[in-house]
């Protein structure tokens, strides 16, 4: 939480110069500033200073090593949410998760604007700002608000907008805000009741998930032989999980 806090306060206070450099990625619509950069430099160098010696897996620089079994991987997304941050929309976060052996055991999501500030311990519950967090009691598919996103590439996205417009019309209604974790702790506050995504990183969840996890969500993780696609993340309120789950399927999402 220390380290993430501090790289939001960064974020925040550069972010009028770091809009001024940006570089693209995967396509002209996958961005990256100067602020992802330079938020992503100071995480590396606190937990080299804190935590010497472990492995640092990051959105902009990939990973300082490769970590042994039962060892203690940092995972950091400097700004999910970049486009967000480009805009000045104000929903976009840094993201810190330490994993071993793959899994996320503790998780950070700070929000350089609102201040607000996400957690979780496996095993020791959720929290925003010091207080419990709990999905919500959804139990009717129909009256489910659901979030979703989009990816960078259009032939994807064209398959990602005809599964939703299926959708549509199962549910109460549908959010697109751009940041993954964000979306993800949004589900464990019970702000929706259902978030799916395909082509995510492991950055993009690493945190968020665990947080959504620990505050009651089925949490579902890419895997190669998952119904939903092998890049999916899926996440529910457990009163909805089965529906959302299998209509999302019937809609297309399996094929994205």
């Amino acid at each position: 939480m220390r380290v993430a806090s501090s790289a939001a306060e960064l974020v925040a206070r550069v972010r009028a110069e770091a809009v001024a450099e940006v570089d693209t990625k995967s396509s002209e619509t996958d961005v990256v500033t100067a602020g992802d950069k330079a938020a992503e430099r100071l995480v590396r160098d606190e937990l080299a200073r804190l935590r010497p010696g472990e492995v640092v897996l990051g959105e902009e620089a990939g990973a300082s090593g490769e970590p042994g079994p039962g060892a203690v991987c940092w995972v950091v997304d400097p700004i999910d949410g970049t486009v967000n941050y480009l805009y000045g929309f104000p929903w976009f976060a840094v993201s810190v998760a330490a994993q071993v052996d793959g899994v996320s055991v503790a998780g950070a999501v700070v929000e350089p604007v609102s201040g607000r500030r996400w957690s979780a311990v496996r095993g020791q519950g959720a929290t925003l700002d010091g207080a419990p967090l709990h999905v919500s009691a959804a139990r009717r598919l129909e009256l489910s608000l659901v979030a979703t996103g989009f990816g960078y590439r259009a032939e994807r996205r064209a398959r990602q907008a005809a599964a939703v417009a299926k959708l549509l019309p199962e549910v109460r209604d549908i959010r697109r805000a751009g940041a993954a974790s964000l979306d993800l702790c949004a589900v464990a506050a019970g702000w929706v009741d259902g978030y799916c995504e395909h082509g995510l990183n492991r950055w993009d969840w690493a945190a968020g998930a665990l947080i959504a996890e620990e505050a009651g969500a089925v949490v579902r993780l890419p895997s190669a032989d998952a119904p939903l696609g092998p890049d999916a993340v899926f996440v529910a309120a457990p009163g909805i999980a089965d529906q959302l789950h299998e209509t999302l399927l019937r809609c297309g999402f399996g094929e994205i």
